[in-house]
């Protein structure tokens, strides 16, 4: 699938908002991709299609789960991050999109898992500070990202646990996961 062929079937499947948030994404990856060494046509595609699934119904996507065999510990943990891991199946199954650097940033862009690949990081991070983000912490986030993509992932997991907790919204275990990974080797660094 080319990157055309892409924005045209994400087009199709989002709200015009959500669509321009998919655009500064894609902007924001790639800028990431090529200060980090990234192979920006893999980063470029994952984040184009990050969000494909953003708008199915819930109840479609948690069917999906539990017919498909996928996560079903995702259902514990609100809504709200169905649409990566739901969208990663569903880019594969209905685009056709097998490579898996791809669909494994478009897995864990919300959450986070331990050991990301690069491709997965740097789309992880792009949804986080692209310009529309206009949160508070953001902008330290953004400052690590001029200069180091472990640091400026590892703000980004302490911020959205922070978030969470605040909320007292369960936190999917990959986001701690990530977060004590992050963790140790930013400490083993120093």
């Amino acid at each position: 699938m080319n990157e055309e062929q892409a924005f045209h079937a994400v087009r199709q499947s989002l709200k015009k908002r959500r669509f321009e948030h998919t655009e500064r994404v894609v902007e924001e990856a790639a800028k990431l991709a090529q200060r980090f060494h990234v192979n920006v046509e893999k980063v470029r595609l994952a984040a184009i299609l990050h969000d494909y699934a953003k708008y199915r119904p819930i109840e479609e996507m948690r069917r999906t789960i539990k017919e498909k065999g996928l996560r079903t510990d995702l259902l514990l943990y609100g809504d709200e991050i169905l649409h990566a891991f739901v969208g990663a199946y569903y880019v594969q199954q209905e685009l056709k999109v097998n490579d898996e650097d791809v669909l494994t940033a478009i897995k864990y862009h919300t959450t986070g898992r331990a050991k990301m690949t690069q491709v997965e990081k740097v789309v992880f991070l792009a949804d986080y500070i692209e310009p529309g983000r206009t949160f508070e912490a953001v902008n330290e986030v953004r400052d690590w990202a001029e200069k180091d993509l472990d640091m400026a992932c590892f703000l980004t997991l302490r911020n959205t646990i922070d978030f969470l907790v605040k909320k007292e919204i369960p936190i999917y275990p990959d986001t701690f996961n990530a977060y004590n990974d992050y963790c140790l080797n930013i400490k083993r660094r120093k």
